[in-house]
């Protein structure tokens, strides 16, 4: 078993930045994919972006943050951060981490989807305003 713990949200202007952070614990070892999700009030789950580090590290990221956030993780400390730069009233949402289980991986044609991932946090809420 694989436990999540998001931090990082919070409030903000449009055109600031955050990071959250996510740290892993239990069976990390299980884990080669972390991604980070949202969901804004009245909207499905959307997946942000993905890292897998099976083989050389590989980023994924959804059109609309592209350019904008950052995924990055360290594996040492069980960690992956989401930086969140230039953000929109439309990034507003609680963000969720998640972690491909068993040995499982991501990749471009898989990493947006949400039963791809078997660990959730409990989300952090990130609002922003105009």
């Amino acid at each position: 078993q694989v436990q999540l713990v998001a931090s990082g949200g919070g409030s903000v202007q449009a055109g600031g930045s955050l990071r959250l952070s996510c740290v892993a614990s239990g069976d990390t070892r299980r884990i080669y994919c972390m991604a980070w999700f949202r969901q804004a009030s009245g909207n499905e789950r959307e997946g942000v972006a993905a890292i897998s580090d099976l083989g050389p590290a590989t980023a994924y990221y959804a059109d609309s943050v592209k350019g904008r956030f950052t995924i990055s993780r360290d594996n040492a400390k069980h960690m992956v951060y989401l930086e969140m730069a230039s953000l929109k009233p439309e990034d507003t949402a609680t963000y969720y981490c998640a972690a491909v289980g068993e040995w499982g991986d991501c990749s471009s044609g898989s990493w947006s989807d949400i039963s791809t991932y078997s660990y959730w946090d409990q989300g952090t809420q990130v609002t922003v305003s105009s």
